[in-house]
């Protein structure tokens, strides 16, 4: 059975002694599609309670028995010093407000508690939480920990620092019930970050997958929010889209950046609303699915362009993942390399083939502008023409003879933007120095070395042998 999602996801602490009071404020939390609170009655209880339950918020009336709730918030306010407060009275003294706000209370309401005011409130605090939540996440990118949950991150095959700051930021954003963008290039493994942040959010739902690339104004309504039966010619039946399949989980739109401006209007009622309205229907529905989006455009230059609309970038910039490309984390390539040679010996049903250590310097030279999907289907090509026990260079050098080669810095790194001194090199010290620079930045391979520089590979062979170069 499907576990209701908890909004938000660490109860609101109601705090009053009229009961009354609670009732009428609980009622308005649920229609209002918050589902996750604690009430106390009685002020004593509040530190006890804290101290062994997480909250979000506190919600405190000040007049009460045994301990007042402008006495009681300076006790929260030393001992839970991040945890918003908002105090609640039938007061509106000017004094007691200023006092309430000195003493650190995030806002202050009085009675009768209006719907609007007390909506907004809860979630001003609630966003606060959020930003707290997102510094916490942002040092957290600093810290060389052990992951918490590294099962969470099992289909990303990596030892690299950068993502492993993307995973430990995951992990601490994950609880959130806020929209996360993923950006990064064509390839970089975007679905499979949606993956994990779902997994380590702890959703009971299924993840729910969508591109909407290419999709028009009414198409995209149809696959997300579905419709009934006769709304339009040809809908016999009624239909569900995909935002209620993803009830209690994730819903994970890949390609936003494509999305037309007709369609980001209805995304945005989704995210701020929490509702959607069927095709064909009068009645909205609700939806508790957290909102995941990916893109390999960049949306605030969209922003600028008039292509993306401003208020739905900031809501869904709530939390951003930002993945880095295969030319950032090439010492993951001994993992990868390895790993999709794996795979594709199975698919083709071969034995496992030996990768050459040559290998590797072919691929740091490259810029790899389809990442590590690129990099998987290359592998699987040379895979798929391989004969031998070794994987062969050949499939590799046919691929790279094409495209752009990354010049990568090697152990000669000051001489890789020419400048002179007072006094010029000869023409013969300049080949020397560029002859060994592309050798330290081929890892010694004289033919991807001699490509580097436009030579072929038995002059380069030729000028080392005259000049007794040896292969660092």
């Amino acid at each position: 059975m499907m576990k209701t999602v908890l909004n938000p996801d660490l109860p609101i602490l109601l705090v009053d002694d009229d009961k009354d009071v609670v009732n009428a404020v609980l009622r308005t939390l649920r229609v209002n599609g918050y589902n996750n609170f604690l009430s106390v009655n009685d002020s004593r209880k509040v530190i006890s309670l804290l101290n062994e339950e997480r909250v979000a918020l506190v919600l405190l009336d000040i007049t009460m028995p045994h301990i007042r709730g402008d006495k009681l918030l300076e006790e929260i306010v030393v001992h839970f010093p991040n945890l918003p407060v908002i105090m609640s009275t039938a007061s509106d003294s000017i004094e007691m407000v200023v006092g309430c706000m000195k003493k650190g209370a995030f806002d202050y309401i009085t009675k009768p508690l209006s719907t609007g005011l007390l909506l907004a409130s809860i979630q001003k605090a609630l966003d606060v939480r959020e930003l707290r939540r997102e510094n916490d996440a942002l040092r957290a990118k600093e810290l060389n920990g052990p992951l918490m949950h590294p099962e969470f991150f099992r289909e990303t095959i990596s030892q690299n620092r950068e993502m492993f700051n993307v995973f430990h930021y995951i992990e601490t954003i994950a609880p959130s019930s806020q929209p996360v963008l993923i950006s990064g290039e064509t390839g970089v493994g975007k679905e499979l970050a949606s993956r994990s942040i779902h997994k380590a959010s702890g959703r009971h739902g299924s993840l729910v997958a969508v591109n909407v690339a290419g999709l028009d104004d009414e198409v995209f309504s149809d696959t997300l929010f579905g419709h009934t039966r006769g709304a339009y010619t040809g809908a016999g039946n009624s239909r569900d889209g995909q935002v209620k399949k993803a009830a209690a989980g994730t819903l994970f739109l890949d390609e936003i950046g494509d999305l037309s401006m007709k369609s980001q209007v209805k995304l945005l009622r989704l995210l701020q609303e929490k509702e959607y309205l069927p095709l064909g229907a009068d009645t909205p529905q609700k939806s508790d699915a957290r909102i995941i989006v990916a893109t390999n455009q960049d949306l605030a230059e969209q922003v600028k362009e008039n292509c993306f609309r401003k208020d739905l970038y900031f809501r869904l910039y709530a939390h951003h993942v930002a993945l880095p490309p295969l030319r950032r984390r090439f010492d993951d390539l001994p993992l990868l390399v390895p790993h999709f040679v794996r795979l594709a010996s199975r698919d083709f049903g071969k034995k496992e083939l030996r990768v050459p250590k040559e290998l590797y310097p072919f691929l740091e030279n490259y810029t790899f502008p389809g990442n590590i999907r690129e990099l998987k289907a290359m592998i699987f090509d040379a895979v798929s023409r391989q004969k031998g026990n070794t994987l062969g260079l050949d499939s590799f050098r046919e691929h790279l003879g094409s495209a752009q080669i990354s010049m990568k810095p090697g152990k000669q790194e000051k001489h890789s933007n020419v400048s002179f001194g007072q006094q010029l090199p000869s023409v013969k010290e300049v080949r020397l120095l560029l002859v060994k620079e592309a050798l330290s930045r081929s890892g010694g391979n004289i033919s991807l070395a001699a490509r580097l520089i436009g030579l072929s590979r038995q002059s380069l062979s030729q000028f080392m042998s005259n000049h007794k170069i040896v292969v660092p």
